[in-house]
């Protein structure tokens, strides 16, 4: 008797076979690593909430860029941890800032055999934690926020960053920002806008990794989009879009796979999504108690992700799958 499925398991019956049909393609190209650079350190500092992911030096961080061009990664994303902060975060804008002289520093190195993409948003830099001015009762004020970004924007392309990255959820930042580098003769310099940042409950670790606990007890609910949203984030896209971004995220990744596909459906521009810190520390958790097979299940979350329609992944997982990619 023939079964009208056999057809598909006849293609599955060994793994060339099975690489050969395959419909989703995971590589080291589709790879962008975040990075953590501080202030005022002379040795790399692990963070215990993101296992094998370190706050650097400015030196440390120039070799681990390194080791990602002679994997094939062609992309990081660089976070700042300054030494100072203050109510307005204006070490995010200052020149010599933390983030700004470790962009120099990597130009330096590396030219452009990397892409150095900043991310752009102030709360790693402000004493409140929040992502911009806040007011007596405790609230961000957008449009006072929106002249900090610009700042900042111009500070980071000013540096040498290849892309900006607005990840502060106020409403019109892209098209505050795109009128700052146009102003100020970078033009050419295309912006990833964080357009469906999502209030989640995985973002943890991170907060260990820029040292930031917002004040009072305080969330981000009241400017980054609510978990049980879809329609919202699509409008957010369109806005974002509108207003100027040349590339689009949704953060996170796996929680919020359906509105990636709905955002690759609906537009055509480059597509990312952000494998967030506690997406990262849930596999990398299970893998030490041997729940799981952390490399096997580093790579299904990976393809799950290309699968849903992303064109990029920005993961703390970029250096050890392109190892894995290249055995």
């Amino acid at each position: 008797m023939t079964f009208p499925d056999r057809r598909l398991r006849r293609l599955r019956t060994t793994p060339t076979l099975r690489r050969l049909v395959a419909e989703t393609r995971l590589g080291v190209d589709d790879l962008v690593a975040p990075l953590f650079v501080r202030e005022g350190i002379t040795e790399p500092q692990s963070i215990e909430s993101l296992p094998g992911v370190f706050q650097h030096t400015r030196a440390s961080l120039v070799a681990e860029a390194g080791r990602l061009i002679e994997l094939g990664v062609p992309g990081l994303i660089l976070f700042g941890v300054p030494e100072r902060k203050d109510p307005e975060g204006s070490e995010a804008w200052n020149p010599d800032g933390i983030v700004q002289v470790a962009v120099k520093d990597l130009r330096q190195a590396y030219g452009t055999d990397i892409v150095i993409m900043t991310d752009l948003c102030v709360d790693e830099y402000t004493d409140h934690g929040h992502c911009g001015i806040v007011d007596d009762h405790g609230n961000v004020v957008n449009d006072a926020t929106l002249e900090l970004y610009r700042k900042a924007a111009v500070a980071q392309a000013e540096a040498g960053s290849d892309v900006i990255a607005p990840s502060g959820m106020m409403d019109g930042q892209v098209a505050a920002i795109r009128t700052a580098l146009d102003q100020n003769g970078s033009e050419n310099l295309p912006i990833l806008a964080y357009a469906a940042k999502y209030a989640s409950s995985f973002y943890g670790p991170f907060r260990d990794a820029v040292d930031v606990t917002i004040a009072d007890g305080g969330d981000r609910k009241g400017y980054q989009q609510d978990p049980s949203n879809a329609r919202e984030a699509m409008e957010e896209i369109r806005l974002d879009l509108a207003e100027g971004a040349d590339m689009i995220m949704v953060k996170p990744a796996l929680p919020y796979l359906d509105i990636l596909l709905r955002a690759r459906l609906e537009v055509d521009v480059p597509l990312a999504a952000y494998q967030v810190s506690g997406e990262y520390a849930m596999l990398k958790a299970a893998a030490a108690n041997g729940w799981i097979d952390g490399d096997a299940a580093a790579l299904e979350t990976l393809t799950s992700i290309k699968r849903a329609g992303a064109d990029f992944i920005l993961t703390y997982l970029a250096a050890e799958v392109a190892q894995m990619l290249q055995s």
